[in-house]
């Protein structure tokens, strides 16, 4: 754990040393302030106050010291946390910036913001809130036995045998703990999925649960969540249960050992050493005690650390040692293969295709055929397996990002927008654009019409993620901010098919004027595309399976036609009208 919480403070580790150190000085100055009540008590117990006060003096300025070093401590502490607060996330931040676009899938999406947010604030509250205690308590039970040792040497070698038991039911109880905590959790996110799941998808429920069936996998995830409660207050009661037996074993033993010296003829001036090392005792087990009682807020820190440290050990994808740039806006890819994951098949299996500069592709095929996963590659979402992505003839892994960036514009069929006004959406494809550039290019997209209904045009908001916008208005903005970009390729990602079909002509119609000027790769189904495109590839299966014109492909009978059939009978397809003879 502490491995993990060095590691993410990067080069503040040097603040969190300094912090450690004193810290540990001051469970070394406490365990030394209560060695020194041993001379006092034991003047005090002959009835030698005068012999007592020195000592009694040198206690109260060893207390005095250790509350001034434990503030100090503090403080430091705090410094650590802000070091936290401050460093993690800007290099967390600056980290997840040059992971590749591939490892944002909704999972990791909501890791990264759990982790960021509730992660890095618990994390942050450690050193002041339990580091502290923890790093005094791991001196100060050693220091203890050690006087024990010196004033009882029975009682101080039990206390010195039982230091590494006592590690060792603390491991022991942490990795129950631990295996609790990982089922908990991963009971709550299914269930956090499932209620969600719930919630946005009413109108499918109703429509086909009417009998209010549409619960029942929800009530399945409480359920499961439920057992995973019940396991976790099991093992957590178990944990602390088993440590505080333990503790108690410790002093029952100490106890034993003082109850066999006693019943010796013990001398009184020893009688009385042995009265002061069971008070010490006690000391002794005291802040063992207090470090069990921080192991939950230690087990909750890990599991926080270790969502951290997944995201910090992320790896982004290699940059080039010498990036070369493109020698122009043609498109390959030559013999590629490539998989999401090891240990599952091919996406894309042998797939080559050349786009000429200027020329617009159109990808098709059905869905899970590999038509997303070709325009994710080109724009380098992902390295590929075996092969090379090829833009004007250089490998994109031999480019900078910001080259590669610099070439390509895209557009999603799912449209995010920022939170701010449709001028700063826009103004993304390029922050350095002016006003009038940013005009221009709400006019080709068609947003100017949106912003003419609106009472603040271009300046109007539009809210978290586009939510004050409909899906067209959304999507005719991320099409100007594409233009702005002005990229020498344009990627489009079934931009048409969630649209109306004004807002698909206004697609059709801006790639209709870029054809030629871009590169365009675009993944389509409507027919007025596809047939707009220089060439077509079909894919099947991760492969390209047929390429060419589009009236060459219409003629030759193949994949495409057969498509184009279908589409055809798709879009003559009217509902007859009603019988009249029908009573």
């Amino acid at each position: 754990m502490m491995r993990m919480f060095l590691n993410l403070l990067g080069d503040d580790v040097r603040i969190f040393r300094r912090y450690a150190a004193m810290a540990l000085v001051s469970g070394a100055l406490n365990a030394l302030a209560i060695a020194l009540t041993v001379p006092v008590l034991l003047h005090l117990l002959r009835g030698d106050v005068a012999a007592a006060l020195p000592w009694l003096a040198a206690l109260l300025a060893g207390a005095l010291a250790c509350l001034v070093l434990r503030r100090r401590v503090e403080q430091a502490g705090i410094k650590v946390g802000i070091a936290v607060l401050e460093g993690v996330r800007l290099r967390l931040g600056n980290h997840v910036a040059r992971l590749p676009m591939g490892w944002f899938d909704s999972a990791a999406t909501g890791r990264l913001n759990h982790a960021l947010t509730q992660g890095v604030m618990e994390v942050a509250q450690l050193p002041a809130h339990v580091f502290t205690p923890v790093l005094t308590g791991l001196v100060l039970p050693p220091g203890l036995a050690l006087v024990l040792l010196w004033l009882e040497p029975q009682i101080g070698l039990v206390a010195l045998a039982a230091l590494p038991v006592m590690v060792a039911i603390s491991a022991l109880a942490a990795r129950l703990g631990r295996e609790a905590d990982r089922g908990y959790h991963a009971a709550a996110a299914r269930t956090g999925a499932r209620a969600v799941e719930f919630a946005r998808t009413q109108a499918v429920l109703r429509a086909f649960s009417g009998d209010g069936a549409s619960a029942r996998f929800l009530m399945d995830a409480f359920a499961g969540q439920r057992q995973a409660v019940r396991r976790l207050i099991r093992l957590s009661t178990a944990s602390v249960v088993l440590n505080g037996w333990a503790l108690q074993a410790v002093f029952a033993a100490m106890l034993l050992v003082a109850l066999r010296l006693l019943d010796a003829d013990l001398p009184p001036a020893q009688g009385l050493t042995l009265v002061v090392a069971l008070i010490l005792a006690q000391r002794f087990i005291e802040p063992m005690t207090e470090l069990a009682g921080y192991g939950e807020a230690l087990r909750g820190a890990r599991n926080h650390l270790a969502a951290l440290t997944e995201i910090a050990e992320a790896r982004p994808l290699p940059q080039a040692d010498h990036p070369q740039p493109p020698r122009d806006s043609s498109v390959s890819l030559e013999d590629v293969t490539f998989r999401y994951a090891p240990d599952t098949a091919p996406v894309l299996e042998g797939l080559s295709l050349r786009v000429a500069p200027g020329s617009m592709t159109a990808l098709v095929g059905a869905s899970g055929s590999g038509k997303s996963t070709v325009v994710r590659l080109v724009a380098r979402f992902f390295d590929v397996e075996r092969g090379r992505v090829l833009i004007g003839g250089i490998d994109v892994r031999d480019m900078s990002e910001e080259v590669l960036s610099a070439q390509i514009s895209q557009i999603f069929q799912d449209t995010y927008l920022l939170e701010g006004t449709i001028a700063e959406n826009i103004r993304m494809g390029r922050p350095d654009a002016r006003a009038e550039e940013i005009a221009e290019a709400a006019r080709l997209a068609g947003v100017d019409e949106i912003a003419r209904r609106l009472p603040q045009g271009l300046d109007s908001a539009t809210g978290e993620g586009g939510v004050r916008l409909s899906g067209g208005e959304r999507q005719r903005i991320a099409i100007a901010r594409a233009l702005l970009k002005d990229a020498p390729i344009l990627l489009v990602d079934e931009a048409t098919a969630a649209l109306d079909a004004e807002n698909r002509a206004l697609v059709t119609g801006t790639l209709a004027r870029l054809r030629g000027k871009r590169t365009l790769i675009v993944i389509a189904h409507q027919l007025s595309t596809i047939r707009m495109a220089d060439q077509i590839a079909v894919l099947e299966a991760g492969r390209i399976v047929e390429q060419g014109p589009p009236e060459a492909l219409a003629q030759r009978g193949g994949p495409y036609a057969r498509l184009l059939r279908l589409r055809e009978a798709a879009q003559a397809w009217r509902m007859p009208p009603p019988d009249k003879r029908t009573p």
